[in-house]
């Protein structure tokens, strides 16, 4: 009997040391494994496969959409030649040194047509002597400008080329605070990049970029040699052209700009047809109404869009518009803040009648007004 105790008590004392240890290295063995009703979901799949559930929260699709329309873009520009680079005397004391080599560029553009419209920024083609165009599927051609538009750093270019992919342009109007977008380019010249972010902000203004602004903001990496380059949403459409970057380094820091398709739609038609933008133009000096000027002006509105100067012989001084007049509709479009008004002028058709709804001390009043041509580099409001 003493030999059966002495029997159990050594087999206890095995099986716990070996549990010991087993509890000690792989506890997971102790635990049975959990049955398919045990599990609780964290969200719903119902009707998903778990195919779907991993592509639904991949951006490749958009990716493999509208990657083929974007393309690199290489410019060079010839140096300037000496005055006297041919006089012999120049040339023995001076030799050579003198010679320059071409200044070069990168860039991005968007494929917009299958007539080979490229959209890209005015700023990567500007003085540019030649543009080659490279695109994903290795193909390469030289470009030729069709027109551009400083005012919204815009540019339209064209290749011959066939069979050429493009981009479907999208509904910029439609987008919110939040979505999921895509910056697709050629960041210093490494080749096609893709990153992506969300939409952080939308309508930014008077950031002194552009003349017109209605910045879509981004936290989507853009870096130099990313401008002209696409910014899409989650279906692969165009939704702005990658324009600038706030940044104390030179490199993406979170904060990109991008041109709404919105802007570039009307300023890529208007180029392609005539050749240039027309905008409107009625001849005033607006500025953002606050208590000390509408104080000087006996205004009684609180906030909008005050003239404080009307120039002579003008279209808004034809019209009779004066000083102290707070614009509030420009054919029927409701004006807020001054970057408003300037767009709403600049949509007018020089030479075809609108009406101007102002406010004055003597109550609203609505003005007849024929807009003339904006010319950039003059006449502005």
């Amino acid at each position: 009997m003493k030999r059966y105790w002495l029997l159990f008590s050594q087999t206890v004392t095995v099986l716990l040391a070996v549990w010991f240890v087993v509890a000690t290295l792989k506890p997971q063995w102790l635990h049975r494994r959990p049955t398919l009703a045990s599990i609780v979901p964290v969200f719903d799949v119902s009707g998903i496969g778990r195919t779907d559930a991993v592509q639904a929260s991949s951006l490749s699709h958009a990716a493999k959409v509208a990657s083929p329309a974007v393309v690199s873009i290489s410019t060079s520009k010839a140096p300037q030649r000496p005055p006297h680079v041919d006089d012999p005397w120049f040339r023995f004391f001076f030799g050579d040194s003198f010679e320059r080599q071409p200044q070069t560029g990168l860039g991005s553009g968007v494929i917009v047509s299958p007539e080979g419209y490229i959209l890209t920024n005015n700023h990567v083609v500007e003085e540019a002597d030649e543009i080659e165009v490279q695109l994903s599927d290795g193909r390469q051609a030289l470009a030729r400008v069709i027109g551009t538009d400083p005012e919204t750093d815009l540019a339209v270019l064209k290749i011959e080329l066939t069979q050429l992919p493009v981009i479907l342009l999208g509904d910029s109007d439609g987008l919110e605070v939040g979505d999921v977008v895509l910056a697709i380019g050629n960041p210093f010249g490494v080749g096609q990049t893709v990153t992506s972010g969300i939409v952080s902000a939308l309508g930014r203004t008077q950031l002194g970029i552009n003349t017109f602004e209605n910045f879509i903001q981004t936290d989507a990496a853009i870096n130099p040699g990313n401008s002209g380059g696409a910014l899409v949403d989650v279906n692969g459409h165009l939704m702005g052209i990658n324009t600038a970057i706030y940044s104390r380094s030179g490199g993406s820091m979170g904060i990109g700009f991008a041109i709404p398709t919105s802007t570039t739609r009307y300023v890529l038609e208007a180029i392609v047809r005539d050749g240039s933008v027309t905008r409107g133009w009625l001849g005033v000096e607006p500025q953002q109404l606050n208590p000390e000027l509408a104080q000087h002006f006996g205004s009684q509105r609180a906030e909008g869009v005050i003239i404080t100067g009307v120039l002579q012989n003008g279209p808004a001084a034809a019209a009779g518009l004066r000083p102290g007049d707070v614009i509030t509709q420009v054919n029927g479009q409701a004006i807020r803040d001054v970057a408003g008004l300037l767009a709403a002028v600049a949509a007018l058709k020089p030479g075809e009648p609108a009406e101007v709804v102002v406010e004055r001390r003597d109550g609203r009043q609505t003005l007849r007004v024929v807009p003339g041509r904006r010319n950039p580099n003059g006449n502005s409001r």
